[in-house]
């Protein structure tokens, strides 16, 4: 829920968004997301948590809203706490 607005996550949506969570303004690899989350090893070339994260920001956030979930170049993703959250 967001809001008003419930917001529909399927299973793996909700365990990305769990693991962010639990880890806030803290980077997280591709490397430890794909690990955690889907308990695989990560291959390099895989872009199948780059399109769950985009998934995500357009699950959870609203067009002009700050953006919750970063991506830090060359390093993974974080999710912002909301006093740290930066306006696109």
């Amino acid at each position: 829920v967001r809001g008003d607005r419930r917001i529909p996550l399927t299973a793996r949506e909700f365990a990305l968004l769990q693991f962010f969570m639990e880890q806030p303004d803290r980077v997280l690899s591709r490397t430890s997301i794909l690990e955690k989350v889907w308990d695989a090893n990560y291959d390099g070339l895989s872009n199948v948590i780059d399109v769950y994260v985009k998934t995500l920001r357009q699950k959870l956030e609203a067009e002009g809203e700050p953006r919750m979930i970063e991506t830090i170049r060359g390093r993974g993703y974080i999710l912002r706490s909301p006093d740290r959250v930066e306006t696109r």
